[in-house]
């Protein structure tokens, strides 16, 4: 069904990015969100496409599936919560902290090896109760702390050196450089640091969609099939409550979902079917419903994604109107506006 030759790397260039979304006040377009998307089949061929799917870009914390991926193929023994978490972008509730702490306790190790940035909680909840109860960013309350705490393990597993765990010529980060390269079907096309301080691999859009779609079409009980059951199973430890993206995978069976900082978005089902979005101003308003209207478009019953057209703009406290998917995306529309 999929290929597992590698092409060329993405071009690097200005991305093509088209209307992907209207921002709709009282039936006038007061604004325009650009982007890309994509739209996989069961046999991994494009179904439907809207912008510039083939440049390179940086899928974020999107990727983190396949990085878990990698890890796993390392020798990463966790599953379940700990798997979960290992791909997270989590909110920095009790739960995300604990299960980081049990991670590296599994490796033997404390916090202070961490070597991700320090940061706040990223859910606006729990980093208020944070702020409140006077305590400061630490290692541990950056999102990435899980997949950080999970690189340290592999590390340890495989005999290789933790204090530069992050450097792009590791072992650790060569080996999820191939991962990445053979899940998305493509070579890199660049390599920058991330927010949390890992490598951060440059592909295209449509190389993103194919590795979500690699994993959710895995044989059970391989990596891949381990790091997507994980991440369904344990929705709220891949992100957190009340998180988009872990509704989303809530709400669609058999669903994989993975948001990643900068408006991206990918999402597959097991059958293959996948999707992938790039909002060009990275707003995470116009992300939700063109990621829902892309599933829509791959043939997920649009009624289980409702909750998921936009939320309502206000005037006055009363709904004016909505961010709508453009109708090239849309033709029906999921959300309708004032």
């Amino acid at each position: 069904m999929f290929s597992s030759s590698v092409a060329d790397p993405p071009l690097i260039r200005e991305p093509l990015h088209a209307p992907v979304a209207h921002l709709i006040r009282g039936g006038v377009v007061e604004g325009i969100h650009y982007g890309s998307v994509v739209v996989l089949d069961t046999d991994g061929q494009v179904q439907f496409q809207l912008g510039d799917i083939e440049a390179a870009f940086y899928p974020r914390s999107a990727l983190k599936p396949v990085q878990a991926v990698a890890m796993v193929r390392a020798g990463l023994p966790l599953d379940g919560d700990l798997l979960s978490l290992t791909a997270a972008s989590h909110s920095g509730e009790e739960r995300h902290l604990a299960g980081t702490r049990r991670i590296l306790e599994l490796a033997g190790l404390t916090e202070d090896r961490l070597r991700n940035v320090t940061d706040l909680p990223y859910d606006p909840v729990v980093r208020d109760d944070w702020i409140r109860a006077g305590r400061l960013p630490s290692r541990l309350a950056q999102n990435c702390s899980g997949k950080h705490a999970a690189m340290l393990y592999t590390c340890v597993l495989n005999g290789w050196s933790l204090d530069d765990y992050l450097d792009p010529k590791h072992p650790l980060q060569q080996a999820i450089a191939e991962i990445v390269e053979d899940l998305t079907g493509q070579r890199i096309a660049q390599v920058t640091v991330d927010g949390c301080g890992a490598p951060l691999f440059s592909i295209s859009l449509h190389g993103l969609a194919r590795a979500a779609a690699r994993i959710t079409t895995a044989v059970a009980g391989t990596p891949e099939a381990r790091v997507a059951d994980a991440m369904r199973e344990h929705a709220e430890m891949a992100s957190g409550s009340g998180r988009d993206v872990a509704a989303l995978m809530r709400a669609v069976p058999g669903l994989l979902a993975k948001d990643g900082f900068e408006g991206v978005q990918v999402a597959a089902l097991p059958d293959g079917r996948a999707v992938a979005v790039k909002i060009a101003d990275g707003a995470n308003r116009a992300r939700v419903p063109v990621a829902a209207a892309a599933l829509a478009r791959a043939g997920v019953d649009a009624g289980l994604l409702t909750e998921f057209a936009g939320e309502s703009l206000l005037g006055g406290g009363e709904p004016v109107g909505c961010v709508r998917p453009v109708r090239a995306l849309d033709p029906v529309t999921l959300s309708v506006c004032a």
